[in-house]
């Protein structure tokens, strides 16, 4: 058990925790969320015992052992994979260091000889005699292949750091989880073992994570960081916001008797325990619903972008043909090749692939950004497209605009009327108001940029979008906010995104770009990744050494 008992940090005038107190118990998952800069991280950081804090404490049941997913990539740059990963459990590493140095010694005593006997018997307690074979088991699972073991971590590939790292992390069955976006750069099979590795896990786990399907298959609870407190609510992701948007609505409902509002949320709470049922987690996540009360439902605080796209025009007939595109890195890797399709009216179309290389440059060159060594496509005369692209750099070059000249150059030319409350509006929507939308461009942070390119690409009124990644540095709320309005658009949609909710619940089609060629199906996303016969395909479309791990 871990206990924060009235724990405050602040930094400078700015108070980002106010006398926080909270239990994590055995055998929960739970979901650090908030808003960008809300103290996520410095909160796991907090209970790591990297920060201290300002004042109160953090209490941890004697005998725990806590383990943390390292965030600094170069720090065990000269150990092998293999012992970077044993060095997660310190206790053993230590013991073995020690061990290893008395048998190295040349003049070895009777003192010597009775302490490594010690030794030895903590060693093979502690499951050292095994540890070896342990960590390359768990190495494997996480994708990571035999042959760089042994390496030396500064020598790895920096996908394949990033799962050594982890397997550190999950080496040796802490007590205690602590996990910071642990699904960054890792590709959908091996999200799926995390996944399914954390809802099987005993122990006490807490994570930060912007993964809403991640956050949906482990957690049993979430603790909201808001407002320089956190609370800690029962369910996962999807039941804290579903719940607290009908918290949100009863509570505007006047007119509605307060019986009327109990039976709805007991029977949005029956539902959701119905549904925990068929998890991975059924057990542990089915008891907590059924012991939550209602007081316990709140409506959220948070304030969500309104991500609204309308078209000028219709899509006509004709959207997008490709015939034939192939293309090649510099040094001739084939990205993908033979990429043949049409894209009709209706079509929402989820884009994937092991290398999101291919991706990117595939979406640049349907943008007219890049070049195909061969092949050619078209676009229909209808269609007027708006692209958010994954590096949004080349937009904010000219640092000294502030955010309303910065829009104004985006504005079609058809549209007249381009006045300040034109441009605020757009701005507004994606939450800068009041002197905010006079910011300069050269001190925005990763996701005011990403708002700003989704109000230029609210202010085209497009009928088809292609998103690349569009999560990328925002916020729950604004993602939540960005998905359901791409659910709502009449448009066509072509998108990419490792936010595994967002491929599945916008797109009806997936077509995977590989170096053989594609695969194309009239789908939904998680049936395409458990379909046994496109299993059986795209094993015949990847070459073994173009897989990056």
């Amino acid at each position: 058990m871990i206990t924060v008992n009235n724990v405050s940090l602040s930094f400078g005038k700015r108070v980002l925790f106010d006398e926080v107190s909270l239990s994590f118990t055995k055998g929960n998952c739970y979901g650090v969320i908030g808003a960008n800069g809300a103290g996520k991280s410095t909160f796991l950081k907090i209970l790591s015992g990297e920060i201290e804090p300002g004042k109160g404490t953090i209490d941890i049941t004697p005998g725990e052992r806590m383990a943390v997913l390292q965030q600094d990539h170069f720090a065990f740059d000269e150990f092998t994979a293999l012992s970077t990963v044993i060095m997660g459990h310190r206790k053993l590493w230590e013991i073995a260091q020690e061990r290893d140095a008395i048998y190295a010694k040349e003049d070895f005593t009777e003192e010597d000889g009775m302490r490594a006997g010690e030794l030895e018997g903590e060693f093979g307690e502690m499951g050292g005699y095994s540890a070896e074979s342990d960590a390359g088991t768990l190495l494997g699972e996480l994708g990571v292949k035999e042959v760089f073991h042994q390496s030396l971590m500064k020598d790895l590939p920096g996908a394949v750091k990033v799962r050594v790292l982890l397997a550190q992390a999950l080496y040796g069955n802490p007590d205690i989880l602590l996990l910071d976006e642990p699904t960054n750069d890792l590709d959908v099979e091996t999200i799926s073992w995390l996944e399914n590795f954390l809802a099987d896990y005993e122990n006490i786990v807490i994570v930060v994570s912007h993964d809403r399907h991640f956050l949906d298959s482990v957690c049993t609870h979430v603790a909201d960081v808001d407002r320089q407190k956190i609370k800690i609510y029962t369910g996962n992701y999807t039941f804290w916001y579903e719940s607290s948007q009908l918290a949100a609505r009863q509570m505007s409902d006047k007119n509605k008797k307060m019986e009327e509002k109990r039976k709805d949320l007991l029977d949005f709470i029956a539902r959701f325990s119905a549904n925990a049922s068929k998890s991975r987690q059924a057990t542990s996540r089915k008891k907590a619903l059924e012991k939550l009360v209602i007081e316990e439902i709140e409506p959220s605080n948070r304030r969500y972008p309104g991500i609204i796209f309308k078209q000028d025009r219709e899509v006509g007939n004709q959207v997008l043909n490709v015939e034939k595109l192939l293309k090649k890195t510099d040094d001739g890797r084939v990205l993908f090749s033979d990429v043949s399709f049409s894209v009709g009216k209706g079509d929402k179309i989820a884009f994937f692939s092991r290398d999101h290389l291919a991706l990117t440059s595939f979406f640049e060159i349907i943008n007219g950004n890049m070049s195909a060594d061969e092949g050619s496509y078209e676009w229909g005369t209808t269609i007027t497209s708006a692209y958010l692209p994954n590096d949004n750099s080349a937009f904010f070059e000219q640092k000294d605009l502030h955010l309303m000249d910065w829009l104004r150059q985006f504005v079609p030319p058809h549209v007249t009327d381009v006045d300040e409350p034109f441009l605020r509006g757009f701005l507004g929507k994606m939450l800068f108001s009041g002197d905010e939308v006079m910011k300069k461009t050269g001190v925005l942070s990763g996701g005011e940029k990403v708002r700003c390119m989704i109000s230029r690409m609210m202010i085209q009124n497009p009928n088809l979008v292609i998103l690349d990644e569009p999560t990328n540095h925002l916020d729950l709320e604004s993602i939540q906010a960005f998905n359901e309005s791409m659910i709502n658009f009449k448009g066509v949609v072509l998108l990419t995104s490792h936010d595994h909710t967002f491929m599945e619940t916008v797109a009806n089609r997936v077509i995977e770009l590989t170096p053989r060629g594609i695969i194309d199906r009239l789908t939904t996303f998680d049936e395409y990744l458990t379909d046994e016969r496109v299993k059986e395909v795209r094993k015949t479309m990847y070459e073994a050494d173009e897989v990056l791990v």
